[in-house]
């Protein structure tokens, strides 16, 4: 099975067209049409429905998407380990976080800036429950997650604990407790995520639990414009300490401990197991470590 033409039959089945991958492989349609063909006769199976318009995979197309997109990223993986024998002044470290655990990698990532400047760094935002298969698939160099994956070719390595709070405007009645019972919340105006989790089903049922009211009115995209209506003095918020820290450090917002919420989170390190990781990821992991 040539590279050459797992990469034109990955070309055809995102173009959806033979003419349009023609044209951004540069190669004529009668090229790329004998490439589809010489690869479906070394299977022994078709790979396109002939005759569909856009053009549309067979089942064993479909097979084929999966491994071929692995193969091709193996293939920059090569690449991406030749190139990085010259050291750690160039190359590339990507990463798969949510929205969340992105705060756990923050100083580890500005550390790592500072040492290794030429090294291009992408971090990718992704629901946490793609970030193992996007890392097992070399799309990604490492993740970030908030729980330990099932996959036993991956290995996940706690680098943070955490855990949810309550946080509210500094101004606010409750800024000057140190904490409070579930029922005195019963009258605030909670600002919600509004991704469902199993954080958030976990609050909930804390509040239904112990029979509080649980006022949600408002429901953001990111933890990012919570905090930012928290500061605003639209209502209070409970969300992951380690995304609020800065803001709690500097006044901009008041911790206040709720005395039954106990809803630890642990970011973990999700690598590939037994595989060699590129320097640069490497590199990452020994600062983490140091944190």
């Amino acid at each position: 099975m040539d590279l050459a033409e797992l990469q034109v039959f990955l070309t055809v089945a995102k173009e959806g067209s033979f003419s349009r991958a023609a044209e951004r492989l540069y190669r004529t349609q009668p090229a790329v049409s004998l490439a589809i063909r010489k690869l479906e006769d070394s299977l022994g199976q078709p790979l396109f429905v002939r005759g569909a318009r856009p053009v549309r995979l067979t089942d064993a197309g479909a097979v084929l998407r999966e491994y071929a997109e692995r193969l091709i990223n193996l293939r920059d993986e090569v690449k991406k380990g030749l190139t990085e024998l010259e050291g750690l002044n160039r190359g590339e470290l990507s990463l798969g976080v949510n929205e969340s655990s992105i705060h756990a990698l923050l100083p580890a990532l500005a550390k790592f800036r500072e040492l290794h400047p030429g090294i291009q760094v992408r971090v990718h935002r992704m629901f946490s429950r793609d970030i193992p298969h996007e890392v097992l698939n070399y799309r990604l160099d490492l993740g970030a997650i908030s729980f330990v994956p099932r996959d036993p070719q991956l290995q996940a390595t706690e680098i943070l604990k955490d855990e949810l709070t309550l946080v509210v405007p500094p101004k606010h009645t409750l800024a000057k407790k140190r904490d409070v019972d579930v029922s005195e919340l019963a009258s605030e105006t909670f600002i919600a995520h509004i991704v469902e989790s199993p954080f958030r089903r976990r609050v909930i049922e804390l509040f239904a639990r112990h029979r509080a009211a649980l006022n949600m009115p408002i429901e953001m995209p990111t933890i990012e414009s919570i905090k930012r209506f928290v500061q605003m003095g639209m209502g209070v918020a409970i969300v992951p300490r380690m995304c609020v820290q800065w803001e709690i450090e500097h006044g901009w917002m008041k911790e206040v401990k709720i005395r039954q919420l106990n809803i630890p989170r642990h970011v973990y390190l999700v690598t590939r197991r037994g595989a060699r990781l590129p320097h640069a990821a490497t590199e990452l992991v020994r600062i983490l470590r140091g944190e």
